[in-house]
Order: C-alpha cells, then structure tokens, then sequence
C-alpha cells in the first residue's frame, strides 16, 4: 500500500480532530479497513450509511480464494462501484494526493490488500446561509449574497448564466492553505489571451496560505504601489454575471464571500446595481449624484483651506466676514485645523466599525455630534470647518465600493496638505498628478480609465450615465467575438391607435 496508516498519523501529529475508525469487512475477518476523517468538516451519519455499513454487511463473492494481487484489484473493483455508496470516490495512489484531499474535508479510506486509497466527499461542515449583501445593500433588485463556500458561489452565477459556454476553472493557491481557486468566464465573448493572463497571474503566486481574496487581489494587481483599485472585489452574484456577460473574468476564491473582476475600470466603482434595475433616467440622476459626491469627498477640505489660508478674497464678502468670525478664537493654522477633524472623523468611524454591531453605529453617530460641539465650544474648531467635513465624509459614504471609498480617502490627504501649503500650486499640481497617475493604470491590459480616455463611443452609454437597454445595442469593447447583445427594434413604442385598428380590421373583412 502506497498510503500507510503509520506515516498519516506520523505526518498529522496525532491532531485531536483527525478521528480514525478500523473496522473488518464482511466475511472476511482478516482484512482490515481504516477510515480517516476530520471532526467537524464531515458529516458522520453519512460516513456510516455510505461507507461503514456497506463495507461491513455486503458479501465478497470467493474473497478467500484469490491472491494478493488478485484480491487487491478485486476489492478496490467492488469497493469502487458496488460496495461503498457514495457517488463522489476516487482512487488516489500518492502519499501527498490523500493527505491534501483528507485535510480539505474528505475521508480517506484505506484497505488491506489494496494498494491505492479511497477519497470519498462526505462533507458537513457548517455554513452560512445565503443572505443579503452587507456592503452593497440595494433597494430594488437580488437580495442574496456571496458567502464562505466557493461551491455555492460559483451556483448562485450559474443559476444567473445558463449559457453552455460558461465556464468555471480550478486551481489550488497556497502552499499550505491548499485554497481552492476558480474562474469563470464564458467562451467566445472573453477578449483573446485574459483568460491564459488570469491563469499565469493565478498560478505565479507563490505564497505559504490565502485566507481571503484580497491576497489575491493583492499579488494579481497591476499597480501595487498605486492608490487606486484596478480589480474589483462584490459580494453580489448579480453583478459578477453582468461583469461575465461584458466579457470579463470572474475570480472566485474559498473561504471568501468577495469575488474578484478583471479587467476592471474606475467607472465600475462609481455604479451601483440600482442603476440598471431602475428607470434609465432615474440611475442616470443617482449615477451623477455619486460622481458629485466623488468630487466633493476629494476636493472639498482642500478648496476651503485653500481659499481660507490663501484667497479668502475670492469669496463672497458676507461668506469671509462669517469664516473670520468662527475663526477668531480658534489658536490652529486652518490646516492643522482641518487634519485634525480629518482624522478624528476616521477615528470614530473606524470605532463604529470594530465596535459590537448593535453600538458601533450609534456610539460613532453620537461621538461625531456630541465631539463636534464640543470643540467648537471650546474653541478648538470653527462651525464651518465641521460642516465641511461632515459634508466630506457624508459625500465618502455615496461611493457604492467599499474599497474604492478608502482610496478616495487616502488621497484626501496629500491634497489637503499640499493645498494648505503650496497654496492653488500645491493643489492644481497634486490634483494634476493624480489625474496622471490614473490615466497610467491598466488593468489587464485594459486602461483604466476607458472609455473616457481613451474614449469609446459605444462604451460611453454606461459610464457618466446610463442610457436605456434599447440602446446599447452591443456589448463593451471588453468584450470579443460574439458582441451583439440584442436585437433590432427594441426601443419600446405605443400600440397603434383604435382608429387604425378598427381601419385594418373592416380592410380584412372586406377582403
């Protein structure tokens, strides 16, 4: 036998959860079988209706007649595809393949005489059940999520793509953690040569253990000094099979509700799903909305020291007379002024993050307001300087991405203090090279920032706004090969009027 019972027991250290069951099978007393499992990740009940049982209450037709080697081929025959039954068992023949396939929730069964092993899926380890989405909530439209179990993610997009062209690759990442990888991608609508990139960014990660996506994200991605987020990581099935229908790659990872997207741009992260499950003008209004908010969020703590600290004379007389007057008191620049709420505001809204979920959104509510008023009390701030950031950070809160609102936080600050600073210098020249920076980026191999720059027309109708279904005749130019996305005549019209109709009823009769 290539998989000796020592050598498992030796490898796992006697681990309190690896249970081994040794039983004989029936008539036939002399040969012995050793079941492996590990507690908690099967499901016992399984293990003895199909495994156990069988085993020890189904004959061997002249079992005590044959050789060695005979009796070998013979059990692991009968133990394959009439004695244990399971459906999921396979034969493995190497010390690392059993292992691996025992320590990922599999029972491993060894029996005398044979010399291959039996992996059987029997799992049962708790998992949770499909729900809402916590960090992409919407109004109208899908209200299940990704959860831990890469199965059950990769069938919640299958339920959504019924193409047979959809497909879903596996691989293992981590040398340790042995964590299961899929993609997905539909063939014949994917760009030429992503799929092939995805699988060699995938399979050149050498790393001990991957715990959660973002360690892919993190060794897959173009730019990994750069602020910005060029892979796009949801919880919502939803939107990974709109993604997979423009032509994308959608990476799943176990042990993770977040799913990867590539190629990604940064207009992906201003929409939400609301957009298309609502009327095109109404998601087109919202949709302007978040790119004020955008705006507003970078911009607005820069702008007002700028023009407190530099060019209070470029606002309106009543305006400054009104700003002097909050900040008569105050013993700070306007720039210390301003990181200094900049950074209490991320202290408690990072508190309100890690604290209990009943208390922390209150907690960091009542500490915002009860903390602002404070300091204005006392002079520490002015009146208007709360106002601008709470207006920035209410602004921050309008980004439907998680991750592409802590980037947008981040920059923030250079901003902020090259304009306290250097004065409109200090801010145009940050701001420019921001903008530089962004317009570098590619993901994938697709720019970043496409289809503003370089523009695409046809890709234009789902950026700033989004125009209706009837219109976006084609696929984005993300997509290849097959890139007609509907028919002809699909804008929506009235019906004819009565008059007409009663018309081409009394011609019918007529003729």
């Amino acid at each position: 036998m290539i998989l000796n019972i020592n050598d498992i027991e030796e490898i796992l250290g006697g681990s309190s959860d690896i249970k081994k069951r040794e039983f004989y099978l029936y008539e036939a007393s002399h040969i012995k079988a050793t079941l492996f499992f590990i507690d908690g990740l099967v499901n016992e009940e399984v293990i003895d209706k199909t495994i156990i049982s069988p085993l020890i209450t189904k004959s061997y037709e002249s079992i005590l007649d044959k050789t060695r080697p005979a009796l070998g081929v013979y059990l692991s025959e009968r133990i394959t595809k009439h004695l244990v039954s399971n459906p999921s068992i396979a034969t493995v023949s190497k010390f690392k393949d059993g292992i691996d396939g025992l320590l990922s929730g599999q029972s491993l069964l060894l029996v005398d005489f044979c010399e291959e092993a039996f992996l059987i899926s029997t799992p049962g380890w708790d998992a949770r059940s499909v729900n809402e989405p916590q960090t992409e909530p919407v109004i109208r439209g899908p209200k299940d999520g990704f959860v831990e179990k890469l199965s059950t993610n990769t069938a919640l997009v299958r339920r959504r793509i019924k193409d047979p062209f959809f497909r879903i690759e596996s691989l293992q990442l981590g040398e340790r953690s042995k964590t299961e990888i899929a993609i997905g991608y539909i063939e014949g609508i994917v760009r030429d040569g992503l799929v092939d990139e995805v699988k060699q960014r995938l399979q050149d990660i050498k790393i001990d253990a991957i715990i959660e996506s973002g360690y892919v994200e993190e060794l897959i991605n173009d730019a990994p000094l750069s602020p910005f987020v060029t892979v796009q990581g949801t919880e919502r099935p939803d939107k990974v099979s709109a993604e997979v229908y423009e032509g994308r790659v959608a990476i799943f990872v176990d042990n993770t509700p977040y799913v990867l997207i590539v190629p990604t741009h940064f207009w992906q992260f201003l929409n939400a799903s609301d957009d298309y499950y609502s009327h095109y003008l109404i998601g087109s209004f919202y949709r302007i909305l978040r790119y004020i908010a955008f705006v507003v969020s970078l911009t607005l703590p820069s702008i007002y020291v700028m023009l407190v600290s530099f060019h209070i004379e470029m606002l309106p007389t009543p305006l400054a007379i009104t700003i002097a007057a909050g900040r008569e008191a105050i013993p700070f620049p306007v720039l210390i002024e301003a990181l200094a709420m900049e950074i209490a505001f991320e202290l408690m809204r990072e508190a309100g993050l890690r604290m209990p979920k009943p208390v922390g959104q209150a907690v960091s509510i009542v500490g915002s307001l009860i903390i602002g008023q404070a300091a204005v009390d006392a002079g520490l701030v002015s009146p208007i300087m709360v106002i601008v950031v709470a207006t920035t950070g209410i602004a921050s809160f309008a980004i439907p991405n998680y991750d592409a609102s802590y980037s947008l936080r981040l920059l923030r600050f250079p901003l902020l203090i090259a304009s306290g600073t250097m004065d409109l210098l200090g801010f145009a020249a940050i701001f420019v090279i921001i903008i530089i920076h962004a317009l570098s980026l590619r993901s994938f191999g697709e720019p970043f920032m496409s289809p503003i720059l370089p523009m695409y027309g046809t890709d234009m109708k789902d950026t700033m706004v989004r125009m209706p279904w009837w219109s976006k005749k084609n696929r984005p130019t993300t997509a290849k090969g097959d890139t007609k996305r509907e028919g002809s005549n699909q804008k929506p019209a009235p019906p004819k009027s009565n008059s007409a109709s009663k018309d081409s009823q009394k011609n019918n009769n007529s003729n």
